[in-house]
């Protein structure tokens, strides 16, 4: 079993994201909710985990993932409006959909915020993440990110090479994403279970 399966400690919050005119940092979320369960979430290929981030520098679960995986830089950005300059055109940029050709991986170190996933389907998956939460969102897959209505999140960045990510746009077909199609959302057993749980 993958150390990623161990460690989840609490459930994650997702739910299919209700795509209406509110501000983007808010829920979103229909009425009644339509809840999504972390196993979707993974089997989709993102890998979470629920760490103690008090003394994050001294977490040895951590520095296990970081050895296991090949995390071999960081750093730390906090996105609010006294720190950033330009806050909110960045803002606005990182909801913008987009995928990379390496994983994205972020631990929360304070502050909430909200990811978009595409689901098999197309439509959007939307989960929460707070203080303490570890997610990796693999290559090639569409994603955007926005922090909640507090205007507040604080996270660590990490990479596997010298910290840089290449980026591609909504119509991306790059080798990570024609990959990440024939490895995940294309595999058989799990559309079948995805055409199951939604019928």
């Amino acid at each position: 079993m993958e150390i990623a399966q161990i460690h989840v400690q609490k459930e994650l919050e997702a739910w299919e994201y209700n795509a209406n005119d509110e501000d983007h940092r808010l829920t979103h979320k229909f009425s009644p909710n339509r809840p999504v369960p972390q196993e979707h979430i993974h089997e989709l290929g993102v890998l979470t985990w629920k760490l103690d981030v008090d003394e994050w520098e001294k977490n040895t679960l951590l520095e296990t993932i970081k050895m296991d995986r090949g995390y071999k830089y960081s750093e730390v950005v906090t996105v609010c409006p006294k720190e950033m300059e330009d806050f909110e055109e960045k803002v606005k940029g990182f909801f913008e959909e987009h995928m990379h050709s390496q994983e994205e991986i972020r631990l929360i170190l304070d502050g909430n915020g909200y990811w978009d996933i595409r689901d098999y389907d197309g439509k959007w998956i939307r989960f929460r993440v707070t203080k303490g939460d570890m997610i990796v969102l693999p290559p090639g897959m569409f994603h955007r990110f926005t922090i909640d209505e507090n205007n507040y999140i604080k996270a660590l960045l990490l990479y596997t090479d010298v910290p840089y990510r290449t980026q591609h746009g909504a119509e991306s077909e790059s080798a990570a994403r024609k990959e990440y199609v024939d490895k995940v959302l294309n595999n058989p057993a799990a559309v079948h279970r995805h055409r199951i749980t939604t019928q």
